[in-house]
């Protein structure tokens, strides 16, 4: 399928590695141009590499969600040396697992910044430009706790529940300018992030971490975690010209995970 997004601007974040460095590989692959956004700048560059490599255009950003203030700066260098961006990933870092409960206020403000107001205001910077142009897709990565809480991840539960509400928002708010926002929920993808995670929950529990991702894999329909690459396709699918009718959505990419309808 022609997905239609040759030499499309692609803003990507969290794309030094897991994730959104599939993300960002599968659309260059795709025929868009590509800006990898990632904290670490050696990972940004790994990733702009692989598509350099592979016959693609990228440029490597460092690019702390938490500091607000490099938005502008940012963002006008892609639109400088790529174009205007065509289609957002908003793809934050995880935080770390914590209950609800008697987690420090200044660590859920630092989180909320970096998870949630950063998100806000790059679309603020990009999107009213899409809708001059009549073209844009936003697609916002989430976790399968904002449909079912995931025990001691409760900062994620909450602050990626708050993206959800703002995407649908978002949809209402852009649809008749030709732009799309949708919401991709990964379940047990194999990441480091869900290594770490599976490795945090052997040490509360007083297990090995192979015991408890064998107990995660028991509860997923396929039986596997998922691959990136599997992940990345459907962002790609949403960023595309063929899902132009999809908006407002939150799309499951879990292996059957999420026991609810």
């Amino acid at each position: 399928m022609d997905l239609g997004i040759t030499d499309r601007v692609a803003l990507v974040h969290g794309a030094g590695g897991g994730l959104g460095g599939a993300a960002a590989r599968r659309l260059a692959a795709e025929g868009a141009v590509v800006a990898v956004a990632d904290v670490r700048a050696d990972a940004a560059e790994r990733t702009a590499e692989a598509i350099r490599d592979g016959g693609g255009r990228a440029l490597s950003l460092a690019w702390d969600l938490g500091d607000l203030s490099v938005i502008d700066a940012n963002v006008t260098r892609v639109e400088a040396e790529l174009g205007p961006v065509d289609i957002l990933v908003n793809n934050t870092g995880g935080p770390p697992p914590a209950a609800v409960l008697g987690t420090p206020s200044t660590v859920w403000a630092d989180h909320f910044r970096s998870m949630v107001l950063s998100v806000v205001a790059i679309a603020d910077r990009v999107v009213p430009h899409m809708r001059e142009r009549g073209w844009g897709r936003v697609v916002t990565s989430a976790s399968s706790g904002v449909v079912v809480p995931i025990p001691n991840l409760g900062l994620s539960n909450s602050l990626r529940s708050a993206l959800l509400g703002w995407s649908k928002t978002l949809a209402r708010e852009v649809g008749r300018a030709g732009v799309t926002a949708n919401v991709v929920v990964p379940g047990r993808i194999g990441t480091g992030r869900v290594r770490a995670l599976d490795e945090s929950r052997a040490e509360r529990e007083g297990r090995s971490a192979d015991q408890v991702a064998e107990e995660s894999i028991a509860s997923i329909p396929v039986g596997r975690y998922g691959d990136p690459a599997e992940f990345a396709a459907v962002v790609a699918f949403l960023a595309s010209a063929p899902a132009s009718y999809v908006t407002g959505s939150l799309v499951r990419v879990d292996g059957g995970l999420i026991p609810s309808i």
